[in-house]
């Protein structure tokens, strides 16, 4: 049988991208594959080396066959989605609060201008020439070139007329007909998800990976795209490989999951096996000890109130708007949060989720002109930002998107006690101390010292939610915080959630396309509607 990819004893020339044991890998024609794995276990190391960014030593080398593909370069065969491109970045310089801000916005390029560029390029890569083919001599007639040359266009025109129909299938699943006129910085994150994975489909690879490919997706999409990758599986040449840390991500068409444990690469078993053979989830992470020690953690003056539950408001919106040029985002929208209660916010991708919470979090300047209060300040009355900041912790999609800086983790985590994204200060004994309580909270007290880009995006993921918690905020603002963990990670942090709001006046919304990932004290919940 065709092996597609083929790793035997492979082990990296560089020691620092080295694995527990040799790899021993294997993707054979047919196969779709899941790489599973906790966070920090070695997945997208793995998936690294396979796309030949690690070099293995050479008599180990990957081996590859992409026939009956016609192109030639790993490259355009092998097109890999990264869990961070979720985010954007390769669009490219970003920095928090862009989104909000208008005349940024304007120097952004439109998704129809992205999407078009990368149908031109994917076109383009259909025949794409190496450079050995300029070697090539053929003892051929006239005639027999003109027949050769005619073949090889009669087969360009109908691989282009397959990636239009590919296109046209992806526009309509996705409703992307809907987003072309948006600039790029305005989608949300799970719009935004969407069209990352448009780019990456539209070049017809024969081997497709993808970090994650779910999370920032409403339940319709997930359905959508679960049933685009079936369809792709069984009618077209294209191979699945799906690196998830959510195991019951797993969508049925896969036949084969490939385990990693602690730096190492577990032999591939049928997904049936992997069913029957999956470790529980437990009911609880967090350890009572550490609960007790969150419980009597002395509370922050600066960051919480000294009042009864339910006796102040902390947001109030009064017929809120939010426009983006001729884009209605958010209209007439009216609620109110009270001291101590705890919200699920849910809708539709682009339905405004992120928007109302970059206004509660005073990053977003249309603030000014709508009828809002936060904390007791009416919003343009003279009151600063920091005076909103202080009460309040935070992590969003934006975020883990703007921090890029390779600094210490607890450096991160530290600056959750200033509110600030972009300048970084060594924290002091007693701050430090703190944070690093917060760490071994999230299970990464070890990573303190590590810089930030050298962990995995789970990891990531768990530091920001520590620089979340630092300052013991009054309110919790927590948009889709479980993106990217695995299923023990998310119930710790389920577990940290549900301790920290059993503290004296704590307020909390949360945002998540997934309703098991909801702790239980939620009391309150609102659902946006997407503005058509």
């Amino acid at each position: 049988m065709q092996k597609i990819i083929e790793i035997k004893g492979g082990v990296p020339r560089h020691p620092q991208f080295k694995m527990a044991a040799p790899i021993d890998f294997e993707v054979l024609q047919g196969e779709q594959i899941a790489i599973v794995g906790d966070n920090g276990s070695g997945k997208s190391m793995l998936v690294d080396i396979i796309i030949g960014k690690h070099a293995l030593l050479p008599m180990n080398d990957v081996k590859y066959d992409f026939s009956p593909s016609k192109a030639k370069m790993v490259s355009d065969n092998i097109k890999y989605l990264t869990f961070r491109d979720s985010y954007g970045t390769s669009e490219g310089v970003y920095y928090y609060q862009q989104r909000w801000n208008q005349n940024d916005i304007e120097e952004t390029p439109l998704v129809s201008d992205l999407l078009a560029e990368s149908f031109r390029i994917a076109d383009e890569g259909l025949t794409r020439k190496t450079v050995f083919d300029k070697f090539i001599v053929r003892d051929e007639t006239p005639e027999q070139e003109a027949a050769r040359l005619a073949e090889e266009e009669a087969d360009r025109q109908a691989m282009h007329k397959e990636l239009e129909q590919v296109r046209d299938r992806l526009y309509e699943m996705f409703h992307l007909d809907q987003l072309l006129d948006k600039h790029v910085i305005l989608l949300s994150s799970g719009e935004l998800r969407k069209f990352q994975l448009t780019k990456t489909l539209l070049t017809n690879p024969r081997v497709l990976i993808m970090d994650n490919p779910f999370i920032g997706l409403d339940v319709n999409a997930r359905k959508q795209l679960a049933d685009f990758l079936t369809v792709l599986a069984k009618e077209t040449n294209v191979t699945v490989v799906l690196v998830l840390s959510k195991t019951d991500d797993i969508p049925d068409f896969i036949t084969h999951v490939v385990p990693v444990v602690n730096k190492e690469v577990k032999p591939k078993m049928t997904h049936q096996e992997y069913e029957e053979s999956k470790p529980a989830v437990p009911s609880r992470v967090l350890s009572e000890e550490k609960e007790k020690a969150i419980l009597d953690l002395p509370y922050s003056a600066d960051a919480n109130f000294d009042t009864e539950k339910g006796s102040e408001q902390v947001i109030d919106f009064r017929s809120v708007n939010i426009r983006y040029g001729s884009r209605c985002i958010l209209k007439d929208l009216s609620f109110t949060v009270m001291n101590g209660e705890h919200w699920a916010l849910s809708g539709e991708n682009g339905a405004g989720k992120s928007t109302l919470l970059s206004i509660v979090c005073a990053d977003n300047p249309q603030s000014y002109a709508n009828d809002i209060v936060l904390f007791g300040h009416q919003r343009g009355k003279g009151e600063s930002i920091w005076d909103i900041k202080k009460y309040i912790g935070y992590i969003s999609p934006e975020m883990h998107r703007a921090y890029m800086r390779d600094i210490p983790a607890v450096d991160i985590v530290a600056s959750g006690l200033s509110d600030v994204s972009g300048l970084y200060r060594k924290p002091k004994p007693e701050q430090k101390a703190i944070c690093e309580f917060w760490m071994d909270v999230f299970g990464i007290k070890q990573y303190a010292d590590t810089t930030f880009l050298k962990l995995s995006s789970g990891e990531q993921r768990l530091v920001l939610l520590a620089r979340a918690f630092v300052k013991d905020p009054a309110l919790l603002i927590l948009d889709e915080p479980l993106h990217g963990l695995d299923n023990k990670n998310r119930r710790l942090v389920k577990d940290v959630i549900e301790t920290f709001c059993k503290r004296m006046n704590k307020t909390m919304i949360m945002v998540t396309h997934y309703q098991e990932e909801l702790p239980n004290n939620i009391d309150h919940s609102i659902f946006l509607k997407k503005n058509k």
